[in-house]
């Protein structure tokens, strides 16, 4: 498995897959061929399909700058590797291509070059959540421990610096108010939701908080805000509106915060590496899954639970969301993925606070529910994949035209 600095990555939404992932390939095909004339982008299958609405070509343009730029979009043809498939050439004063260059937007804001060697093992020997609860309970160590032994200790600074990011974009968000961009003109809720959780009984305080928490941070990602992929930036509002709110409420230090990160950061990248975090190739469940997966085990260490009860509230994290269609209307990450957000949020608790009530011993397994996922991605149809072509996208875009 890879660093989690490949998991947890800075940088600025909508989309993962959609604008930091291609800006990173644009980046690189400029440092192959920085004398170009002019430049010709392709994009294929998904990124065709919703990359305007996520800002795909206006993240391309800004790389290349003064240069000239044509983009051209091929929704109908999908390239082998994956989904998000690109394809860059450079020109020459007579228009002619004198170097070119194909690559994969694969997910979270990563880049594979369709002429790339197998990719060098990361860090990680251990390669499923089972087996690091299974190294947790043989040698008496908790699960982010794994992390400081297959990285070191150069990782902390990174994950403090992750947390830094997360807690100020949430407040940010907290703050904002006003209409999102794009065509749906959708008003901010977050800052509204926040004034009012605060003034409800404690019984029903809690959810509230973490909707506007989460809230916060999926707006800003809309807003093409500076945001933490986790695992992407469609999802990132799961995981810091939790830790967030367990922070606040139990007093927590920030080194507990930080050592949660890494056990999230382990979870997604088992899920990551033997699956997808691609919404385009396997649908939310992928995105939104995971995270919740990822928020519900760092919530369960955090509230003391086991290494056995923390797999478990991962899995059902990943389990009840199976089957999750990635369907953003007009190509936004807005609806229904600002919603999801806050809902899987709360839904991660939930999954903590049940496992924290059992023994941590249970049926099917995360990694099972893992294989499970890639298997349902596999078999979705590409209209359920960030294509905006089927589910809520073509029904509320249907009731938009009329």
């Amino acid at each position: 498995m890879e660093s989690l600095k490949e998991l947890y990555r800075i940088g600025h939404g909508p989309s993962a897959s959609h604008t930091m992932g291609p800006r990173t390939a644009a980046e690189l095909f400029l440092k192959k061929a920085p004398n170009a004339s002019s430049y010709r982008v392709t994009l294929y299958g998904s990124l065709a399909l919703t990359g305007k609405g996520h800002m795909t070509h206006t993240v391309i343009k800004d790389v290349f700058r003064s240069i000239r730029v044509n983009i051209s979009w091929k929704p109908k043809i999908f390239l082998p590797l994956h989904p998000n498939g690109m394809k860059f050439e450079a020109l020459d004063k007579k228009n002619k291509v004198f170097a070119r260059s194909t690559a994969y937007s694969i997910g979270g804001g990563a880049i594979r070059e369709e002429q790339e060697k197998r990719p060098v093992p990361g860090p990680y020997k251990l390669k499923t959540l089972g087996a690091v609860v299974a190294w947790a309970q043989k040698t008496g160590r908790p699960l982010w421990d794994y992390v400081d032994i297959s990285e070191g200790p150069s990782i902390w600074a990174y994950l403090s610096e992750i947390w830094k990011v997360m807690r100020e974009t949430l407040e940010n968000g907290l703050q904002e108010e006003g209409v999102l961009p794009g065509r749906l003109k959708l008003a901010r809720k977050a800052r509204s939701y926040f004034m009012k959780a605060k003034s409800m009984r404690p019984d029903v305080r809690k959810n509230g908080l973490i909707y506007a928490y989460a809230l916060a941070v999926a707006e800003e990602n809309a807003s093409a805000s500076r945001i933490v992929t986790a695992p992407t930036c469609g999802a990132a509002g799961v995981l810091p509106a939790v830790l967030y709110y367990v922070k606040t409420v139990c007093g927590l230090s920030e080194n507990k915060i930080v050592q949660a990160l890494a056990t999230a950061g382990i979870i997604g990248n088992v899920v990551k590496s033997n699956a997808s975090i691609s919404g385009a190739e396997v649908g939310c469940q992928g995105e939104i899954g995971t995270a919740c997966a990822m928020a519900a085990g760092a919530v369960c260490q955090l509230y003391g639970g086991t290494s056995h009860q923390i797999e478990y509230a991962a899995e059902m994290g990943l389990e009840h969301h199976l089957g999750l269609t990635c369907d953003p209307v007009a190509g936004l990450v807005q609806i229904p993925c600002i919603e999801r957000n806050a809902f899987a949020a709360v839904r991660a608790v939930d999954c903590a606070e049940y496992a924290l009530l059992s023994d941590g011993r249970h049926c099917i397994s995360f990694d099972d529910v893992v294989k499970v996922m890639k298997k349902t991605g596999t078999d979705l149809k590409e209209l359920y994949k960030e294509t905006s072509t089927g589910g809520l996208a073509s029904l509320v875009l249907h009731h938009l035209k009329s």
